[in-house]
This record gives C-alpha cells, sequence and structure tokens, in this order.
C-alpha cells in the first residue's frame, strides 16, 4: 500500500507541476480551454499576471510534493503528506464551487483518494 502512495503522490506533484507549466507558458486558447475561462479575459494583462502567480504556486505545491517524498521517512512524511493532500483537496473544492467542475475531478479527488490512503494504512 505504501508503494501506492508514493506512486500517487508523485502524480499529483507532476499534475500541479504540469497545471503550472499550463498557467505560465500556454497559449491564451490553450489557457482558455484548459481552465474554461473566455479566450478574452485570458489574453487581458492582468488575468496573464494572474495565472502566471498562481502557477507558481502550483508548481512549488509539486516540487514540494516531491521533495517530501525524497527527504522524510515513517511517520513524519505521513503527516507531511497528509496536511498537503488535505491542503490540495480543500483548494480544490474551493475552485469548484468558484471556478469550474472539473477542478474537483482533477485536483480534489485524487489529492482526497491518497489522503484516505495516507491516513488508513
Amino acid at each position: 500500500m505504501q508503494v501506492l502512495i508514493l506512486v500517487l503522490t508523485y502524480l499529483i506533484a507532476v499534475e500541479h507541476i504540469g497545471i503550472m507549466g499550463l498557467e505560465m507558458f500556454a497559449s491564451a486558447e490553450t489557457k482558455a480551454k484548459a481552465f474554461d475561462m473566455p479566450l478574452d479575459f485570458v489574453k487581458l494583462p492582468n488575468a496573464r499576471v494572474a495565472l502566471a502567480n498562481q502557477g507558481i504556486y502550483n508548481g512549488m505545491l509539486g516540487a514540494v510534493i516531491i521533495m517530501v517524498n525524497l527527504l522524510l521517512a515513517g511517520q513524519t512524511l505521513k503527516i507531511v503528506l497528509a496536511l498537503l493532500m488535505l491542503y490540495i483537496f480543500i483548494v480544490a473544492l474551493y475552485g469548484t464551487f468558484t471556478a469550474t467542475k472539473k477542478i474537483f475531478f482533477l485536483q480534489g479527488l485524487p489529492a482526497l483518494i491518497t489522503l484516505l490512503l495516507i491516513l488508513f494504512f
């Protein structure tokens, strides 16, 4: 079960780094499609800056998950990963209600499943 948890946490980390790539470097058309936003909005300078800023957060979250897996072990690893998965789930819930429902399935559900596995195994 520990291997499954490890794999899931790495997949979630890679997902957040991928989201960073979209938010920071993708074309306006790709961003609009990926994040269910109007193209005119995504092209606005303030929206581009806000998405890039959000990208930094997602990328750092992915990097932290990877570093935690590499540097911590045992109960400490379990606690920190549980807190990170809880954080991702809460943020995904907020995004589900304020941005798009697909955030729940793409970010919230994987984090929730991983959190439950961490807590019960």
